[in-house]
């Protein structure tokens, strides 16, 4: 069983077909019996993603509306989400100065670099962090996490 954290561009691949939607449905099918980790504000990230893709003609309405549906039934149901504390935040702003990350990007990095620490502590398996974005991914590297890319794949 693996533990695998994912940002909001990895996530947003099991509701909207582009490349690497094959591997993360693979990855998340319910048989494999994985643990999938996701920071609280990933839910508005992801809701935007769907509804500017709809206003960008990239998908259709009732697709982004669908999507949108099954995404907020798996928010609540599936995925163990990490909260936003004041600690997160402070540890979000130094990873944004360290490695010269957008704000949701070093509030994602810091959600995986907090549970990565956690799961260490109580001498658990670590995660994987899950994402579609190079900067990301080479700061979450520099932070001694395992990283996938589903572009990858």
């Amino acid at each position: 069983m693996g533990h695998y954290y994912f940002d909001s561009s990895a996530l947003i691949k099991r509701y909207v077909v582009e490349t690497g939607t094959t591997w993360v449905n693979n990855l998340c099918q319910v048989n494999q019996g994985h643990a999938f980790y996701v920071v609280r504000i990933s839910g508005a990230e992801l809701i935007a993603a769907l509804f500017r893709r709809v206003r960008n003609g990239d998908i259709a309405l009732t697709d982004g509306q669908a999507a949108a549906i099954q995404f907020k039934a798996d928010f609540r149901n599936y995925y163990q989400v990490v909260e936003v504390t004041e600690q997160l935040i402070d540890s979000a702003m130094i990873l944004a100065e360290k490695h010269g990350l957008r704000g949701y990007d070093a509030v994602q990095l810091a959600g995986a670099v907090a549970l990565q620490s956690v799961r260490a502590a109580l001498s658990l398996p670590p995660i994987t962090f899950v994402c579609a974005d190079n900067q990301l991914n080479t700061a979450a590297v520099a932070e001694g996490l395992p990283v996938e890319n589903p572009n990858n794949y």
